[in-house]
């Protein structure tokens, strides 16, 4: 196990420099018996509230992994979403872990508690013996709800078992039911400050049989002539089931950065493609 780590110095920059990231835990994820879904929802929920996803990272079911990982997402100041592990079972070691980062203990959360409890009864359907909270099987469940001292409660609608937060990190379910409720709340609750902040658009064509040695220094030109925009290549083998410049070697060339600053960029980028003896095809007419 790795040492203790105490005192992490935590250098949180002003919200609207925020970046989002994302770590998946899960042995199951990185040996292929399940896909990850988190990524493609928190990516869909950023999105819609004109955010964007900076990062991600797998980890396995690793104590010292976990432990390492949590760490650097305390001290990037970054608002990151962790997934997973934060059951009870002997594979789930994300809330020990995110109290080891921290140099400090878990306790049990009075609200956990209380939920913790609410859904034991609702569960039992009146039967005395699974109501009875002191049970060592009910004394259990209530693991559930020790989460590192400070921390604050991550309603879950789902099942009513909470996630929890502290210091910007979320810690939510691996189940993505679960999860995508959640993660949604805390955007909802604690950023909505960030929402749409910036006039964000996204600009490609397609240019078949382009070569990105070839564009490159073109896309180095526009990003320094043009500040705050960034120049994109998706290259491509092609796919011999489509059909036009798609079923041949391409590249989507494009720019994405603020509205207001794209206009002039574009037809650059257009220009100075089509100079390098290119033809470009838009996306909607491709």
């Amino acid at each position: 196990m790795v040492d203790q780590v105490k005192n992490v110095a935590i250098d949180v920059p002003e919200l609207l420099n925020r970046r989002f990231g994302l770590i998946v835990i899960g042995d199951e994820i990185l040996s292929g018996r399940r896909q990850d879904k988190h990524m493609n929802t928190l990516i869909e929920l950023l999105n819609e509230r004109g955010l964007s996803l900076s990062w991600v990272r797998y980890v396995a079911d690793n104590p010292d992994q976990i432990t390492a990982t949590l760490v650097d997402g305390f001290a990037s100041g970054d608002v990151v979403f962790s997934t997973g592990g934060i059951g009870a079972t002997p594979d789930d070691h994300t809330r020990q872990c995110a109290a080891l980062a921290l140099g400090t203990t878990l306790e049990l959360h009075p609200t956990a508690r209380e939920l913790i409890a609410g859904r034991i009864q609702s569960m039992a359907e009146g039967d005395p013996i699974k109501a009875d909270l002191n049970t060592p099987e009910n004394q259990h469940r209530f693991k559930m709800g020790e989460f590192p001292i400070g921390s604050e409660i991550i309603p879950n609608p789902y099942n009513q078992i909470p996630g929890f937060r502290i210091k910007e990190l979320h810690f939510v379910p691996g189940f993505p039911v679960m999860a995508a409720p959640m993660m949604a709340w805390c955007l909802d609750t604690h950023y909505k400050n960030l929402f749409h902040q910036e006039n964000w658009a996204e600009q490609s064509f397609i240019v078949p049989k382009g070569i990105e040695s070839v564009l490159t220094p073109l896309m180095e030109r526009i990003e320094s002539a043009y500040p705050g925009v960034k120049v994109f290549s998706l290259p491509s083998v092609g796919d011999p089931a489509k059909e036009g410049v798609y079923a041949e070697r391409h590249i989507e060339l494009g720019i994405k950065g603020n509205a207001d600053l794209l206009n002039s960029a574009w037809i650059a980028l257009r220009s100075g493609t089509e100079a390098l003896g290119y033809e470009i095809h838009d996306i909607s007419a491709a």
